[in-house]
């Protein structure tokens, strides 16, 4: 027989629902900022778009409100900038994050007096290769966050360390766990195994391995260059990629000029990185299409090559984006903050422009409108620096100054 309650006994309630639904977003307000870099001039001062003592509404993960600190509407949560520096978070457009092993020794001689070349990347390609998933996973993750703690909250990531079906697939799937913009590398150097048969390569890429790889990436990107794939190879891999409906990237004239930039503008890539050394026509091309120059001067400050020329390419009236190329061989640094330092003292660029191509320039070679920008409706990605102006990432190079991030809204650890 069922036990019954006695009559003047209550049954417990039940607990009430789980409530259906989003719950509700909290607003933060970041108040007396020094200077706010919007990149909006039409909301500050000059093309950074500056605005002094100011504030930013974060509502969930987007941007609300920007303006006068004294003018910041009410929120749940409040954060006193107290004179310091907030500008949108850096905006990598060029790494080469999924690796493994050491190139040590290939820098030090270098350092010692060997000239660099695309070869070195063999021997990253079999320690990659050799790798567990785990451990490129976790290296990728490493690098990540360490780019992060200095600012960057948008990081593209590419394949190139693996150069076989299986490799590089795997590569994208793991890139694709950190970031959504991932590009497909496999272009990066002819493969070991191909070494006499260039074209046979190609050919690889540009199908079984191009069939296994388009569905993890964005981009399409190959490496122009003597020593790795020249001008017709490079367009057959750039335009069966793009049939693929992965929009074109170029390493373009890194070691010598080349037809890299030529051929990223006529095919409409959306940059075309390095453009060391660049003819008049190459920077005229620049100047009047829509491919955006990617400047990698740490690969030059590792490699004690001449930098390229912003200077040159800021007056044609080309878009100039900065990245650190973090990559084990040619520039193992994930510093926006080195790069902007570099960029300045080196490539001929104000701590204005530098800034910017670190933020909206990378947005752009990303094809990207809702980061690098700190307005009504971009994303949440913002940098506090202690700091109270954005020219000190330049004035005081290898100091740590971001000491906030936030991501999609979040406070980054």
């Amino acid at each position: 027989m069922t036990p019954q309650p006695h009559p003047h006994t209550h049954t417990p309630l039940a607990a009430p629902a789980a409530p259906t639904g989003p719950a509700p977003t909290q607003t933060t307000a970041i108040t007396h900022i020094a200077g706010l870099v919007t990149n909006d001039p039409s909301l500050g001062e000059g093309p950074l778009g500056l605005i002094q003592d100011a504030a930013v509404v974060i509502d969930g993960g987007r941007i609300a409100w920007v303006g006068p600190s004294s003018k910041a509407p009410s929120t749940d949560n409040r954060v006193d900038a107290a004179g310091r520096t907030v500008l949108p978070g850096f905006v990598d457009s060029h790494s080469h994050l999924v690796f493994a092993g050491d190139r040590t020794e290939e820098f030090n001689a270098r350092m010692s007096g060997l000239p660099y070349s695309a070869g070195g990347i063999r021997t990253t390609v079999a320690a990659t290769r050799a790798a567990s998933r785990n451990t490129l996973h976790a290296g990728v993750g490493r690098y990540v966050a360490e780019a992060r703690r200095q600012g960057t909250t948008t990081i593209e990531i590419k394949s190139g360390y693996g150069l076989t079906v299986e490799d590089e697939a795997r590569a994208l799937e793991i890139a694709a766990a950190h970031t959504d913009e991932v590009t497909f590398l496999g272009a990066h150097i002819v493969a070991p195994e191909f070494a006499d048969r260039p074209d046979a390569y190609v050919e690889l890429v540009t199908g079984p391995m191009l069939d296994a790889c388009a569905p993890y990436a964005r981009w399409i990107d190959v490496f122009c260059e003597q020593g790795a794939f020249d001008g017709d190879q490079a367009r057959t891999v750039l335009t069966a990629g793009a049939a693929r409906g992965l929009t074109p990237r170029v390493h373009a004239n890194q070691l010598s000029q080349g037809p890299g930039v030529q051929l990223a503008v006529e095919l409409g890539a959306a940059s075309a990185d390095h453009c060391t050394h660049l003819s008049d026509a190459d920077v005229d091309a620049l100047a009047n299409g829509d491919t955006v120059a990617t400047l990698l001067p740490g690969a030059e400050f590792s490699t004690r090559s001449p930098y390229p020329d912003a200077r040159r390419l800021l007056d044609a009236g080309a878009t100039v984006a900065l990245s650190p190329d973090c990559n084990p061989g040619s520039s193992f640094t994930s510093s926006m903050p080195f790069c902007i330092a570099l960029a300045v003292r080196d490539m001929g660029m104000t701590p204005d422009e530098a800034v910017w191509a670190a933020t909206a320039g990378g947005a752009a070679a990303l094809r990207r409108t809702d980061v690098g920008r700190i307005t009504p409706g971009a994303r949440a990605d913002l940098t506090l620096l202690d700091a109270p102006s954005h020219v000190h990432l330049a004035y005081r190079p290898g100091v740590p100054l971001a000491s906030a991030v936030w991501k999609d809204g979040e406070l980054a650890e």
